[in-house]
């Protein structure tokens, strides 16, 4: 009675068990490899639309700061907004003006603080400057402007009504 040899198992052809194969991808195994990458990154992609596509845009409350009066010309006022968790910083660079952003520094959320002196946002972390009438990046790693708090004067009054982020320009 002859014995039956049984076929190679699957695996063996996508596995290869001699070292000498291992050196070699064969070109199913290249192709494979490329379609179902090219696959992940479409899916990824698509996923990335859809998202953006269907997300909300953030409406913020409207919160009361402070008194125009409270801060002084080239003093500052701190405050949470739009959360609890959300430092800003309110500056009076001038009689007229009131310009607010938040206190996170875009590059590694340290705190900025004012200088009046050079008339400037400072990030000490790693020697980051901001203007502070705009909120661009003047100098340091930081990549992009801090956000910045739109106030609105009602009367004698400073409301923050929103948060603007915006590219350097």
């Amino acid at each position: 009675m002859k014995a039956h040899r049984n076929p190679e198992p699957l695996w063996r052809d996508e596995f290869s068990i001699h070292t000498a194969d291992e050196r070699y991808v064969s070109r199913r195994q290249f192709t494979k490899f490329l379609v179902l990458t090219s696959l992940g990154m479409f899916a990824g992609n698509l996923w990335i639309l859809l998202r953006s596509a269907f997300s909300k845009t953030p409406v913020y409350s409207e919160q009361s700061i402070c008194r125009a009066n409270d801060v002084p010309v080239g003093g500052v006022w701190l405050f949470r907004y739009p959360s609890e968790k959300d430092p800003c910083i309110l500056i009076r660079p001038d009689q007229d003006t009131y310009v607010a952003y938040s206190q996170k520094c875009t590059h590694l959320s340290c705190a900025v603080f004012y200088s009046p002196e050079k008339d400037r946002l400072e990030w000490p972390c790693h020697e980051g400057y901001f203007s502070v009438r705009t909120g661009n990046v003047l100098q340091g790693p930081p990549p992009r402007p801090l956000p910045q708090v739109i106030l609105e004067r009602r009367g004698d009054e400073i409301v923050a009504v929103g948060i603007a982020t915006r590219k350097e320009t």
